[in-house]
Formats: structure tokens, sequence, C-alpha cells
């Protein structure tokens, strides 16, 4: 998930800097840039490449239907209300529902990790020895090894973390994706063939039942984020015009991001040789096999890994801080839970995620395949993330309608239409993501179902309601103005 390589200390900038009455500092191209940093990413690339020509569709889909809708939206809560999601879904609907969004904004991580890490198990696998790629042993132990790492720097309160990951995009994303798009239109033009079908009757999936339709589910969580840049609507000269040009803009650069490396993989890869985990570096290696170039393969790893560990290290105590900060307004988390470590770091919080991420890594040396392993957490992951925005979609249509006057630096032509749209698709990605994939047709679908299910009832709902339920008074510890309660 690449929206998740956005510095956690941009949104808290761009709002001190609109409460400060500043000039706007920001053009709609660095608006367009800033946002295509947060979204794209090459590591669902080889989820899509799977599908060959059939990704384009796969990724145009839910960019208009969520994509767009999510990046307007959250551009007016954004410019009317500071305080992110918690906020918005708070003065919309309830307090209640404003925990539950900013939960799940934080519960999605711990699935969102080992999946993450899994990538990059993968990938150091190309450079040690490829295969333990497929090794589920292997990769549980560099997941618990890279997370407790991170846990450890992130508990220091390490300010140099802030800048990684503009460095990430340019080095993990920017310069190995166009490598990969380069040499794949070199290969063709030589006069190779295809791995993957290319003609025009491959342009759309083929029809397999509901089962060929998962994997747009994927995408809606690769596109995730977008909310994260809305922040910073006020810092443009002419929000209602210049915000829709620089997201437009966005979602072009952010599509070419995700579909021209995608194909390249297939261009060389057999779908039924890809890995869900290593796509990447089976494209690389086959590539740089071609061309007699084996010794940039250790490279190229090396780019991929860099970007997605400052990716997590970026991000590894932004989303448990944003649910510390509210919980120790309102009391949602226990005492023990709010304590803070001498540098300011939720340092119990992070453990108390690290033990639960530990035990999921599990999962990858228990079940055979990684792949399979990967696909489910990332669908656990997408199914958590899909009732923030469900919230936040209903709330900006309850605070159109009950706060008409409130200021807004940006409104959505047909805010109504537009959150329906999200609203229907998000919903409709939610029940989709219970169907296993075509590739998963050999395995027990009632497994399959009481695992997702499972995983989005006891992370998406169980634990906030039990927060709430159990609850006291002694647990709020702070003022909404920060001061001690």
């Amino acid at each position: 998930m690449a929206s998740m390589d956005v510095p956690a200390g941009t949104a808290k900038t761009g709002r001190a800097t609109a409460r400060a009455g500043a000039p706007p500092t920001l053009t709609w191209l660095t608006l367009a840039l800033m946002t295509t940093a947060s979204v794209a990413s090459l590591r669902a690339a080889p989820t899509m490449a799977v599908y060959g020509l059939a990704c384009v569709f796969l990724y145009l889909l839910p960019a208009v239907v969520f994509l767009l809708p999510t990046a307007l939206v959250s551009a007016e809560l954004a410019s009317g209300w500071s305080g992110g999601v918690y906020r918005w879904v708070s003065e919309g609907l309830s307090k209640p529902l404003g925990f539950l969004a900013v939960w799940c904004q934080f519960a999605m991580t711990i699935f969102y990790y080992p999946s993450l890490l899994a990538f990059v198990a993968s990938t150091i696998a190309y450079v040690i020895d490829p295969a333990l790629a497929s090794n589920g042993v292997y990769t549980a132990i560099v997941i618990m090894v890279l997370y407790w790492t991170g846990v450890w720097v992130s508990s220091r309160g390490t300010k140099a973390l802030a800048g990684l990951s503009s460095w990430g995009l340019v080095i993990g994303t920017l310069i190995p994706g166009t490598l990969l798009v380069v040499l794949g239109m070199v290969f063709l033009a030589q006069g190779n063939p295809s791995a993957a079908p290319m003609t025009a009757n491959h342009l759309l999936p083929q029809w397999t039942g509901l089962a060929s339709l998962v994997l747009i589910v994927n995408n809606f969580l690769s596109y995730s984020g977008m909310e994260m840049n809305a922040v910073h609507v006020s810092s443009l000269k002419d929000p209602a015009k210049e915000y829709p040009k620089s997201m437009f803009l966005a979602m072009g650069l952010v599509l070419l991001i995700f579909i021209l490396p995608a194909l390249a993989i297939s261009w060389v890869v057999p779908a039924h040789q890809l890995s869900l985990t290593a796509g990447v570096m089976q494209a690389f290696e086959a590539f740089f096999g071609y061309f007699h170039i084996g010794w940039m393969t250790p490279i190229a790893a090396i780019m991929l890994i860099s970007a997605s560990l400052a990716g997590m290290l970026t991000w590894l105590a932004g989303p448990s801080k944003g649910l510390l900060e509210i919980s120790r307004q309102e009391g949602y988390l226990p005492p023990f839970l709010q304590q803070l470590n001498k540098y300011g770091v939720q340092q119990n919080i992070l453990v108390t995620q690290g033990v639960v991420t530990s035990v999921i890594a599990l999962g990858y040396a228990l079940i055979p395949n990684v792949s399979s392993v990967y696909w489910i957490f990332s669908t656990i992951t997408t199914q958590v993330y899909l009732i923030v925005y469900l919230l936040m979609f209903a709330a900006a249509v309850r605070l159109r309608r009950s706060q008409p006057d409130h200021p807004r630096g940006y409104r959505v032509p047909a805010l109504t239409l537009v959150c329906a749209v999200g609203l229907l698709s998000s919903l409709a990605a939610l029940v989709i993501g219970f169907v296993p994939p075509s590739q998963f047709g050999g395995s027990s679908v009632l497994s399959y179902v009481v695992i997702v299910g499972g995983g989005l009832g006891i992370l998406g709902f169980l634990i906030p309601w039990a927060f709430l339920k159990f609850r006291k008074p002694s647990w709020r510890t702070t003022t909404e103005g920060g001061g001690q309660a």
C-alpha cells in the first residue's frame, strides 16, 4: 500500500499552516506529485500482472468509482474540519463511530505490515537464494526480525525518518518501475513474444463467476490514502478549480505507475509461475538474464527493499499516534496503552501491535503457499480499511445537510451522488472480498470466508466495541487542548 508512504507529520504541518493564516504555498502540480507519491507503489504489480492486459481494466474501474470520490470528498472535509477522519465522522455521525474510523485506520496496519514485509522478505531472497522466496518459515522470521527492529527504531523517536518517504518514491518506485518498463519494451521490440496475450479480446478479465472480480478489491487498498493529502487543499490559490485538476493529474500518474510495470511483468513471467510476493524480482531476474546483466539483480532488490523499509519506518508510529491522541482525550484506550516512553513515543501500543503482528507472521510458516497467505492478509487489510471510507462518505453527506453553512475551502459538485458512488463501490468491495479469487479454486471456500470474516470481525468490530463497552472515566488522561484531565 503505497498510501502509507506519506510522512506522518505532513497532515499536521498542513493544518498548522492553514490555522496560522499563511498564504498559499502549493501549486496544483506540486499537490498532484505529492498525491502520486502517497499512493503509487510497485508492490501490487505482481497481483495484477496475473491478469495480463486485463490489468488495465482492473486498475481503471476502482480508480473511477473509488479513487476519485475519495479524493474529492476528503478534500471538502479537510478544508472544513481539521483533525482528520475522527473529527469528520464524530461531527457527521457520532463519537463512537469516529473512534471506530480512527481505530480501523490504525488496525489495518496490523495486517498491512506482515504483507509488506513478506514482499521485502521475498525480495531479500533474490539477493541470498531465490528459492527462499517461497519458504514460509524464512518469510515469517524476516517479518518478525524487521518489524521488531522497526519498533525499536521508532520507539526512540528518530526524527530523521520523516523524510524517508520521498526518497522511497524515487529509489524504490520511479527508478525500478521505469527500468522494468523500458527493459520490457526493448524485450518486445526485439521480437520476443509476450508471456501474456496482448490482443484486444484480452482487455477484460475472463469471467469465471464472482471469483474473477476479486482482484479489484485489492486495488481499493492500492488506491487508499488519498485523504492524507486532502489537508493541503487550503494551501491552493483556487481550490475549487485547482484541486480537481491536481487529482486528475495524480490519477493519471498513479495509473501509469501501476499499469505499466504490471504489464511489463506479464510480458516476461507466465501467470502460472508468478509469485504475488516475488513477482517484481522474478521479472527483473528474467529481463537481466536475457540482457546478460544479471549482476543488476541484487541492486534492483536493494532499491525495492529500501523503499519498503523506508515506508514502514516512516509510518510505523503514525497511525498509532493518531489513535493515542484521540484516546487520551476521550478515554478510549486503557492507561497502559496510553503510556509514553522517555522519547514521547507510544511504545506500549507499538509493542502490543508487534506481538499481534508476530502471531500473524506465523501464518506464513504454517500455511504452505506464501502467495495464499499474502493474499489473505492483503484482503483483510482492505476489508478493515474500507470501513473507514464507508463512514467517511456517510459523514460527508450528513455534514453537508446538518452544517450547510460551515465554511469549506472546497465543495464537491453533486456531493450526494459522488458519495453514493463511493459508498456503493466500497460496500461492493467489502462483499466481494469474501469470495476467494480464481487461483484459490482448489482451496476450501468456507475456510477462506471464516479467515477473512474472522479477521474483519475481530479486528474491525469486536476489539473497538470492547474498548467502548468497558472504558472508564479514569481512562481520559488529557483535555482536548492537550493538558491533563
